[in-house]
């Protein structure tokens, strides 16, 4: 239920010893996250950025995931050392996996092990996990630059990035790496942010340890200086009077008489935060608005015959329906009037046989709205003999539709509304670049799409719409601010328990809903909790 607290608890990821795929060059590893559902389905729950050549990587990005005490939560970590640019890591080298329980990463807080590659190690490749409760939602927002830095690179000027450590009992641990400025010894990095947690474990007299690079392609990054510092000093950065700290480099040090420094590194701004999660909001009175939109084109056979997708087999059920009931009993515990706007496209509806992109399921345009899962259910089953089938597959219409919705819940500046339209389809898009253009146009809007294709059909379109690799672009080329669609496979899910695809689905709308709202500076219409 809604109600329920779960800790969450944040993965750090480290490896040693990766095998070396790459001629010329090392491997370039990146680290997968899969986690075990219950119906013996993997579903991949995110993944660290690339280091490039690298056999040894501290990835910056950290996982963080929901752990629940009374379930065994099954993780796989997949090494791949990636060489391309698409998503698909079939295409990518296989350096190794773990498979292991959130439990036992747990309760070891660190958790070294070798990586196996079909059952045997994979060389001598290891891989080192740390966990640790996220007790602390409170992230530092920073801005710095720096200033007259070493020249490392022998042609063109230096290309800077910072790392920030965290001093724990085993050693220091990289809690954020920034992106690098290239040829540049005055760099202004983009504002980043750091959990308060990662930074320092919320003690603000703890130290950290800054350290700033030049970036080299090889992997052979050169070491321009250090500081070290705590909360309390970064937190006395204005821009007007920013936290400067010297940039120490004890080789040159120790040769040189009158060494002074490697450069300055200013902290503009340092600012510290509560950031709230999805209960947060939820259980401060943030209402999901749930609304179908099912696909009645032509593709999906007709609907008298057996191997149509909208065939009612004899015990009442089909992959619409299927869909429709897992993820909606997910949902309507969210929705506190239970009432759902469904909509059907792609067909001819009496009484003119015009085709629809957008008609309510109970053909009643002044009030679309069905009444639980069950009213969505019914709707569909009466629905479906009084349409002809037809076509093209468009999706803008119902985008825009419920665009619409979520420009007028935007015009109230609350974080009291948030919408998630779930589009049940058999493929292939006609009308893709009106789709995009909707798409990138609904980032901008407290909406998140989701997308189950049923059936065989080739789905790739899906997966460009789905931003996982990289951000969608509009025809015209703006691109969307966040990624809102989900796409999923109804096939992979057809032997699973029905909670296997609702958490599917669902695996990425708390964070599409946070963020959002973390954009617009939104706060829960009632703090849910005193900070």
């Amino acid at each position: 239920m809604a109600t329920q607290c779960v800790t969450k608890v944040e993965l750090t990821i480290s490896c040693e010893n990766l095998l070396d795929m790459d001629v010329g060059s090392k491997s370039d590893p990146l680290c997968v996250l899969h986690m075990h559902t219950s119906g013996n389905q993997w579903f991949e729950v995110d993944r660290t950025e690339r280091v490039k050549n690298c056999l040894c990587p501290k990835f910056a990005k950290k996982f963080v995931i929901d752990y629940h005490f009374e379930v065994v939560q099954k993780l796989r970590f997949s090494l791949y050392d990636i060489d391309n640019k698409t998503i698909d890591l079939s295409d990518d080298d296989f350096l190794g996996e773990l498979e292991c329980t959130l439990g036992q990463i747990v309760s070891s807080g660190k958790l070294t092990r070798p990586l196996l590659k079909n059952k045997r190690p994979a060389g001598k490749g290891t891989i080192t996990i740390s966990a640790e409760e996220i007790k602390d939602n409170r992230v530092v927002n920073f801005e710095a630059e720096a200033r007259k830095l070493d020249k490392k690179d022998f042609f063109g000027k230096s290309d800077p990035y910072l790392e920030f450590y965290r001093q724990m009992e085993t050693g220091w641990q990289l809690a954020h790496r920034t992106e690098v400025v290239k040829n540049n010894l005055n760099p202004t990095w983009r504002p980043f942010r750091i959990p308060l947690q990662s930074l320092c474990g919320g003690d603000m007299e703890k130290p950290i340890k800054v350290e700033c690079y030049d970036y080299d392609n090889d992997g052979s990054h050169d070491l321009i200086g250090i500081f070290e510092t705590n909360m309390t000093r970064l937190q006395q950065a204005t821009r007007v009077s920013p936290a400067e700290f010297d940039c120490i480099n004890m080789k040159k040090k120790q040769k040189k008489k009158n060494y002074k420094n490697s450069g300055v590194v200013s902290v503009k701004f340092c600012q510290v935060v509560k950031e709230y999660t999805f209960l947060d909001y939820i259980m401060g009175g943030c209402q999901l608005n749930f609304t179908v939109g099912v696909d009645f084109t032509g593709s999906n056979g007709d609907p008298r015959s057996p191997d149509s997708l909208h065939y009612i087999s004899p015990n009442g059920v089909n992959e619409y329906l299927s869909a429709i009931w897992s993820v909606g009993l997910v949902i309507q515990d969210y929705d506190s009037d239970k009432l759902f706007p469904a909509f059907g496209f792609g067909a001819q509806i009496p009484p003119h046989w015009q085709v629809s992109h957008e008609f309510p399921l109970n053909f009643n345009p002044s009030n679309p709205f069905c009444s639980g899962v069950e009213g969505l259910v019914e709707a569909y089953r009466m629905c479906l003999p009084q349409v002809k089938l037809y076509g093209p597959t468009n999706f803008a219409p119902i985008i825009r539709h419920m665009s619409q919705f979520a420009q007028q819940a935007l015009q109230q500046n609350t974080a009291s509304q948030y919408f998630v339209l779930l589009i049940i389809t058999d493929g292939v898009i006609t009308d893709m670049d009106h789709t995009r253009a909707a798409i990138v146009a609904a980032s901008h809007l407290p909406m998140s799409i989701i997308i189950v294709g049923v059936g065989g059909a080739d789905f790739t379109d899906m997966e460009i719409l789905d931003g996982d690799d990289g951000r969608l672009r509009s025809p015209s080329g703006e691109p969307a601010i966040r990624d809102i669609v989900q796409f999923v496979p109804y096939r992979k899910f057809q032997n699973a328990p029905r909670e296997a695809l609702a958490q599917c689905v669902l695996a990425e709308l708390p964070e599409q809903l946070v963020s959002y709202f973390r954009l617009k500076k939104l706060q829960p219409p009632s703090d849910p909790k005193p900070s």
